[in-house]
């Protein structure tokens, strides 16, 4: 056995066993899904840990209704396929009921509004451990987060008061009121996700490869011109280029990469190579130096 085979085996068992330890301690828990590829690598490996009993929770995904198409398309042949429960709740009914606010201009998105949906439906139904595919590698708020992440009555996070996780013992114990974030691909990279993508033959949606795609120019980042979701202005011109996305979330916060990745193994090599963050394509992490870690406090993913 390689040494990268051995990493990846160990990834995969440690996410396996945090898998078990969520059914094991709590009543009510829910894999948070968006469409990508981490939280589709979090099915298969939830899918590996109850095998061949089914999955032991639902999907759920808070859709705020500027998804890539692709994303959207894929997600629900996925649930159809593996005979999965899925609950979707949409920031449509938060901004109808007058919860949150749309937003409108330049650098509009529907991107920070998921909080208020989500935090509604842990309270719906009564989630008491929401699993979530945040990898510390990704952003320095992620970074702070154990692997069991508890939330208050209100779904806040506090930073400063984390638990401490000694050796694999994972503390599920709460309050009424409080859940669970769980975070079971947390000491995985970019490139583990992608590596354990390709050595599972793992199908995901074809926004990841590179494709020609209608897109525009600013703030030197490149913005899908399809659909459009993107607000543009009238001198931002139109082109068509050989894109993929590193990253699929809100269509107006999520730009693309120049590639010619067509395959798995080619990303892989590609991400190897690359000298930008993954999440350096994400325009809602720029709005502020603690951008995330604000909407992290505030209940956010």
């Amino acid at each position: 056995m390689n040494k990268d085979t051995s990493h990846i085996n160990s990834l995969e068992n440690e996410a396996i066993y945090i898998m078990r330890e969520v059914a094991a301690q709590f009543e009510k828990p829910v894999l948070l899904f968006s469409g990508g590829k981490d939280s589709i690598t979090l099915v298969r490996l939830a899918v590996k840990a109850f095998y061949p009993a089914k999955v032991p929770f639902p999907l759920m995904h808070i859709d705020t209704g500027h998804n890539f198409p692709e994303t959207i398309e894929f997600r629900d042949r996925l649930v159809e396929e593996l005979g999965l429960e899925l609950i979707v709740r949409n920031v449509q009914d938060s901004i109808d009921q007058g919860k949150v606010k749309e937003e409108s201009g330049r650098y509009a998105s529907r991107n920070m509004l998921q909080t208020t949906t989500l935090l509604d439906a842990i309270e719906e139904f009564k989630f008491d451990a929401c699993i979530g595919g945040a990898r510390r590698d990704e952003e320095k708020a992620r970074a702070k987060e154990r692997i069991f992440s508890v939330r208050d009555d209100f779904g806040q996070w506090d930073e400063k008061n984390q638990r401490p996780e000694l050796f694999d013992m994972l503390n599920g114990d709460i309050e009424h009121g409080q859940n669970v974030r769980v975070f079971p691909i947390s000491n995985w990279t970019e490139l583990d996700v992608w590596s354990y993508i390709e050595r599972e033959n793992i199908e995901i949606p074809s926004i990841y490869f590179a494709h020609k795609r209608k897109v525009f120019l600013r703030d030197g980042m490149i913005w899908s011109a399809e659909d459009g979701v993107v607000y543009r202005d009238e001198n931002e011109e139109v082109i068509e280029e050989l894109v993929r996305f590193r990253t699929v979330g809100d269509m107006s916060c999520t730009a693309a990469v120049l590639s010619d990745a067509v395959s798995i193994s080619k990303v892989v090599q590609e991400i190897r190579e690359s000298t930008i963050s993954e999440r350096g394509a994400r325009i809602d992490d720029k709005r502020s130096e603690a951008a995330m870690e604000k909407r992290k406090q505030q209940g956010y993913f």
